[in-house]
């Protein structure tokens, strides 16, 4: 009889695990290419994308490498199962914004089995190192009805694919590390059946904000995390940025369309910026510590798209006000 063959091991909590961990300072990171091979190496141990963000914040000797953690498990939860080698950039937002009517790359059907996609984006995330770029784009519907319409689907294409270019935008302000690009596709091939399954916007640009403060701050806290612990801050901010994680921890398996998870994330996000607020001055501490200039270089980060976060809490307290009225069966 042959012995029954092993089972795969469940991951540890990736939370318990840092306070378990001696604290130790992260290795020094420069650029991308010293950060995304550590990345795929923890990628390799932690298979969930919330460990993945907690387990990238923990290596990451700065914000920006946090982020980039963060932003990499926030993708690979919006799409389950793509590749962890290829370094992925979600190409939504246009010349005039990220709105369904802003996106003009179109998906043409050329026969074979084959679309040609023809467009231009801007701000796409480590646009410029990505190996695989999710592009957003329309299809035109079939059939030649009036009330024919374009929807919009996701692509993925390598980013060495004939007619793609790339182009580095200027760093920003803050965390200039994570660089942005500019992507032209001019006739960019694609097999048909390659799209990613569900409507683009709904399925994928819609909740991805969702998906992406909850695993971006989880890495932002775990980074803060081994900070405290490694520089001796009072262990009453360790204790609320481990609770804090255990938190987006929850927010992470519901499901990031539903107001309950939006009311529930908008109050994780105050409770993370009251803790970004107060590391404020105990960076301050650190006097002319590189990470302390950092630190007062990359806290801008903690505001951006503050208004699309609030007008998403006040849809959702309306959404959830509305189904308190509807009539129970």
């Amino acid at each position: 009889m042959q012995d029954a063959p092993p089972r795969p091991q469940p991951e540890t909590d990736p939370i318990a695990e840092a306070l378990a961990t001696p604290p130790a300072p992260a290795v020094p990171t420069e650029d991308v290419a010293q950060w995304w091979p550590a990345h795929r190496a923890l990628a390799a141990r932690h298979r969930a994308p919330f460990a993945l963000s907690v387990a990238g914040g923990l290596a990451a000797d700065r914000v920006g490498w946090a982020f980039a953690s963060g932003y990499q498990a926030a993708l690979r939860a919006m799409v389950p199962g793509l590749a962890d080698d290829l370094l992925a950039a979600f190409c939504v937002t246009e010349e005039t914004g990220n709105r369904p009517r802003d996106i003009r790359t179109t998906f043409r059907d050329v026969g074979s089995g084959l679309l040609a996609i023809d467009g231009a984006k801007r701000w796409s995330t480590l646009g410029p190192e990505s190996g695989l770029l999710l592009v957003v784009g329309q299809v035109a519907a079939s059939g030649d009805a009036p009330d024919a319409r374009s929807t919009l689907r996701v692509a993925p294409v390598p980013a060495q694919a004939p007619g793609v270019a790339i182009e580095p935008m200027p760093a920003t302000a803050f965390v200039p590390e994570v660089a942005h690009a500019r992507i032209r596709l001019d006739g960019v091939r694609v097999p048909a059946d390659s799209l990613l399954p569900g409507d683009g916007y709904d399925r994928y640009v819609k909740p991805f904000r969702t998906i992406e403060d909850t695993h971006v701050n989880a890495a932002l806290l775990a980074w803060l995390l081994r900070e405290a612990r490694v520089r001796g801050w009072p262990a009453s901010f360790a204790e609320r940025a481990a609770a804090l994680l255990a938190a987006f921890g929850q927010i992470s398996s519901m499901d990031p369309s539903a107001p309950a998870c939006h009311v529930m994330l908008t109050g994780a996000l105050a409770w993370a910026g009251q803790l970004y607020e107060e590391a404020g001055p105990l960076w301050a501490q650190a006097g002319d510590d590189p990470a302390a200039a950092r630190w007062r270089r990359d806290a801008a980060l903690f505001g951006v798209a503050s208004g699309a976060r609030a007008q998403r809490a006040a849809r959702a307290w309306e959404r959830l006000a509305a189904a308190a009225l509807r009539p129970r069966p």
